[in-house]
């Protein structure tokens, strides 16, 4: 039987256990489109994933940033249920990691209210649950805050907990929190740049994040 590098896990969630990168770049694209007449190309709207919404807007437009924000958030959510994607193989990854004894737990910069949509829609909201959410703490990724507080929620030291994610702010958050860190290239950031943050390893398919997390080699 395998053995559990973490008996504690965090993960992610956009790019990580859903797919909702199309969501939230179609999201982006159209605040855009409707606030300010501008196209926005993918691969900005990508660089802004796993950042808290509102922040990364009013970074982009300190005038408009609230206007931005009001406009994706009702698109997001008339949306969801149609881009929305499932990852091939994560509800079988939650349900063999549960089995082994792991505790699987969410942190995300979503708010807790949207993640649990988010999971809803691509059917895995039974198999985990939300420990840290957008307003849970007042910093964000890349800060380590949120997965501190989530450790804490749960009553793990974060030395003996793992953040896998998809971007390069969750490998930062991870390392800040004294957290093992694991990179998963399905979603939103290029493997150059996920490997440069230093994580424990980056794995390129859910089977194999799955083994790996049991203990096994990649």
């Amino acid at each position: 039987m395998s053995s559990l590098r973490w008996k504690t896990i965090f993960f992610d969630l956009d790019g990580t256990l859903a797919n909702t990168i199309p969501l939230i770049v179609a999201s982006y694209q159209h605040a855009f489109r409707e606030v300010l007449g501008e196209e926005v190309e993918e691969a900005r709207a990508r660089a802004w994933i796993g950042r808290p919404l509102l922040a990364a807007l009013l970074e982009e437009d300190p005038d408009r940033g609230h206007d931005l924000d009001r406009t994706y958030r009702e698109w997001n959510l008339a949306n969801t249920s149609r881009l929305i994607e499932r990852y091939a193989g994560v509800p079988e990854m939650l349900t063999t990691l549960t089995g082994a004894g792991a505790d699987l737990h969410v942190v995300t910069s979503k708010r807790r209210d949207t993640a649990r949509l988010a999971l809803v829609g691509v059917g895995i909201d039974h198999l985990i649950d939300v420990a840290g959410g957008l307003e849970d703490t007042a910093k964000h990724k890349p800060e380590p805050e949120p997965l501190l507080a989530a450790a804490a929620r749960v009553g793990v030291e974060p030395s003996r907990a793992v953040y896998v994610g998809d971007a390069t702010v969750d490998m930062l958050a991870a390392r800040a929190a004294g957290m093992s860190a694991v990179a998963v290239t399905w979603g939103a950031g290029e493997r150059d740049a996920l490997e440069a943050t230093g994580p424990d390893t980056v794995v390129d398919s859910v089977s194999d994040l799955t083994a790996y997390l049991l203990g096994g080699p990649l």
